[in-house]
């Protein structure tokens, strides 16, 4: 192709972007409707330098929250100068409030700054981290809990979060798979949804309300190879159908702004990219907030190879970026841009009033102490209630892979052999990027055990192995917190030990899986297996023929297929949070019968890799049966993952009737009512969370082999049962054709209810147009 041909078709593409949706109308210069906003900003930019425009676009970074090389400096002094717009990183109303004291009564218009921080998965008081929490199946608990660290965070004067992850991933050796809420698009947009509300309340001027920072806009959980800020390519309709939807479900409810990614969308890099920040987002999504970008995102656009620090900016600018994050590209070169002509002074005055407008909206005018309250941060920090509500949303989110033989829930008498180096351990609890959270205060899972069953049950504890022997992943997974504190004693003489309290045991509960720091940003993995000096400790347990349960660990999918074979039961606990180890003791003793269920699909190697349900189908599917030559499967291993999308055991089980259908032949828009029963068949109370999937098994395009349309978690006591429904509408039927216009076809659908993805009642459908 030419170099005609290539401009040519990117000019298509461009249309082609641009015209697939409804386009939102508004002013090129006005993002809100609100009349006393605008007039106030007004007024304010009409006296604004150029430098003080340009410095509310410039964000610094302060005290912990260093997630890059590069290191704000002379701050106060820009401050002074009104050459900053926001602080991340600082927390505290004593540092909060020395910084505000400063840009208000010291600079020349007395301009707020806004707070932020990476608050992911709460602040002072931690709970699981988000892809445990996803798998509570429960947006009440999601969104309270987003309710909470909001009211924590400003108690201790913030008021800006970067959160929630909404970035759809499935490759599970990606890192940041951890702070999302996993593979489906459907899902991940509800969680999105409840997270903004959370955090948002109802008015954003209210005391406990803190801006939600969506991220990371776009795409950024399709990195290929699993590697950390690596390169995302993908077609439009998969952008559209899979990745894109809980970003735009941010946008409707609420969310006040959004963060660009690292990575690249269609060849452009997410910060400098037009299409992405402006036509996207701002035109077809009709988003009236602000966008900041990612830790040096816009300086690390030069090497994407667009350009010196000046160039990029520009591109950034004229892209929609409103405000840069930390790199200082915006402060440094926008002037020298706009005199050359690579700007307007209209593009600077946009971005500016964006983040104005925010500052409004949050009522730092009004009132620029407004987070800033030393009672408050007495009162509302780490308080009882916050520690009981994370540990019922840490209980609610575990996740039962095996239970052999009724394994669990654990007798409240006898002996247990604890073993492992996660199981007597506060620094490992709280899980990847806490930045405000506490580990001292963290229950450790001995201390939880203790806690809950008292001196009934005798504990014999062991450690068994280090978290890691693998020198590399030490060095490499313990950079920024220190290296693992390792036991003088060799691998085997831990084993040993192990072995002989193990011995003397009924049954062994072995704490085993990653470190906080092997999961998160910046640690991929390659191997997601339990690290090996773990799996050592576990294969020496197993063979004492003591029912072994393990109590994981971890930040992702692991590949579990020698867990699943050897050992009795499996209990997924994730990072738990603070109140990690009541949580972990209320549901191995049965105070509390797991019903978490899985939102990203386990594969048995990282070979399978990507894995998850909603896969399409190919022309040479491979049904289990007969001779495998020549069609698409593996020679040496099963195509089914270990645990499927919506994987979770309970204590009890739970039958379910076949699905009824109050039509089977419906025209037009009209609902059909989908309806099972679900009988609990065990011997203890249980929740079960009931899924509903769609498949389209004939269209214009090929679609997924099934959808998630719905869910509902329901309580059964034993032998109880409930009638479960579904109202399905011709809305749970659209998708994205060839032509990127979202709609549905008539034709046969099959409705799917079940346990998980993997297991469902069906029936069919034939709906016309």
């Amino acid at each position: 192709m030419n170099k005609f041909s290539i401009v040519k078709s990117a000019f298509a593409a461009a249309v082609l972007f641009a015209s697939v949706m409804p386009i939102y109308k508004a002013s090129a210069q006005t993002t809100s409707g609100d009349a006393n906003m605008n007039a106030f900003v007004s007024k304010l930019m009409g006296k604004m330098t150029l430098d003080e425009k340009i410095g509310q676009l410039n964000l610094v970074v302060m005290g912990n929250a260093i997630t890059g090389t590069v290191i704000s400096k002379g701050v106060e002094d820009k401050m002074k100068r009104g050459e900053i717009g926001g602080i991340f990183g600082l927390y505290g109303t004593a540092n909060v409030s020395k910084m505000q004291d400063l840009a208000v009564k010291q600079s020349r218009l007395h301009i707020p700054l806004i707070f932020g921080l990476d608050v992911i998965h709460g602040h002072r008081t931690i709970f699981p981290i988000p892809l445990g929490v996803s798998a509570t199946w429960d947006m009440g608990l999601i969104q309270q809990s987003a309710k909470i660290a909001a009211k924590e965070a400003t108690a201790e004067g913030l008021n800006w979060v970067f959160s929630p992850m909404v970035d759809i991933a499935r490759d599970p050796r990606w890192g940041r798979i951890s702070e999302g809420s996993g593979e489906d698009p459907w899902y991940g947009s509800k969680v999105a949804k409840a997270m903004v509300k959370g955090y948002q309340g109802n008015n954003l001027m209210d005391a406990d309300a803190v801006m939600a920072c969506v991220k990371h806009f776009a795409l950024y959980g399709g990195a290929e190879a699993g590697r950390e800020y690596n390169t995302v390519d993908m077609s439009l309709i998969k952008m559209y159908q899979d990745y894109l939807p809980p970003y735009k479900a941010a946008v409707d409810a609420g969310a006040g702004s959004f963060m660009s990614s690292f990575n690249t969308i269609n060849g452009m890099p997410a910060t400098v990219n037009k299409w992405l920040l402006t036509d996207l987002l701002r035109k077809q999504w009709g988003f009236k907030g602000f966008v900041v970008s990612d830790y040096t995102a816009l300086n690390e656009v030069t090497n994407h190879g667009l350009g010196d620090l000046q160039t990029v900016s520009a591109l950034a600018l004229k892209a929609g970026l409103d405000m840069d994050m930390v790199g200082e590209g915006f402060l440094t070169t926008l002037k020298k841009s706009l005199k050359e002509g690579k700007v307007t002074p209209q593009e600077i005055d946009l971005a500016c009033r964006r983040v104005l407008e925010a500052k409004y909206k949050l009522g730092l005018f009004k009132n620029p102490a407004k987070s800033i309250n030393a009672e408050k941060e007495k009162q509302d920090v780490f308080t009882d209630d916050n520690r009981k509500f994370a540990r019922q949303i840490a209980e609610h989110s575990f996740v039962l892979l095996k239970n052999q033989g009724e394994t669990l829930p654990l007798k409240k008498s006898g002996t247990i052999a604890l073993v492992g180096p996660l199981a007597d351990n506060h620094s490992e609890m709280l899980g990847t990027w806490v930045i405000a959270g506490d580990p001292n205060k963290s229950v450790s899972v001995a201390e939880g055990i203790k806690n809950v069953v008292g001196e009934n049950v005798k504990v014999l504890y062991a450690k068994g192995a280090n978290i890691t022997d693998d020198s590399l992943l030490s060095i490499r997974a313990f950079a920024l917190t220190g290296p693992e504190v390792k036991d003088k004693r060799t691998p085997q003489e831990m084993i040993d030990e192990a072995v002989e309290t193990a011995k003397k045991a009924d049954v062994v509960v072995a704490v085993v899986g990653e470190s906080a720091n092997m999961s998160g940003e910046s640690s991929s993995r390659a191997d997601i297996d339990i690290p090996e000096s773990q799996k050592e400790l576990l294969k020496a347990l197993s063979k004492t023929g003591k029912p072994l349960v393990i109590v994981l660990f971890n930040g992702r999918p692991l590949t579990l297929t020698w867990e699943d074979k050897h050992a009795s039961a499996i209990l997924d606990a994730w990072a738990p949070g603070t109140e990690a180890g009541n949580a972990i003791a209320d549901v191995l003793f049965g105070n509390y019968n797991p019903a978490g269920k899985l939102t990203a699909t386990f594969p048995r190697s990282v070979g399978q890799i990507p894995i998850y349900y909603s896969h399409k189908n190919t022309g040479r599917p491979f049904d289990g049966t007969g001779g495998a030559k020549f069609k698409s499967d593996y020679l040496d291993i099963s195509n089914d993952p270990l645990y499927p999308f919506g994987y979770g055991l309970s204590y009890t089980t739970f039958s379910y009737s076949g699905v009824q259908l109050d039509k089977t032949n419906p025209a037009g828009n009209t609902t059909v009512k989908a309806t099972v029963t679900v009988t609990n068949t065990g011997k203890y109370a249980g929740e079960e969370v009931v899924q509903l999937y769609i498949s389209d098994p004939v269209a214009s395009i090929s679609r997924s082999v099934k959808e998630l349309k719905g869910f509902q978690k329901i309580s059964l006591q034993p032998g109880e049962s409930k009638v479960v429904s579904f109202n399905i509408t011709t809305a749970d039927l659209k998708f994205y054709n060839d032509k990127l216009i979202y709609d549905w076809e008539p034709g046969q659908f099959v409705v799917q209810i079940g346990t998980n993805s993997a297991n469902v009642q069906s029936a069919a459908v034939q709906w016309l147009k």
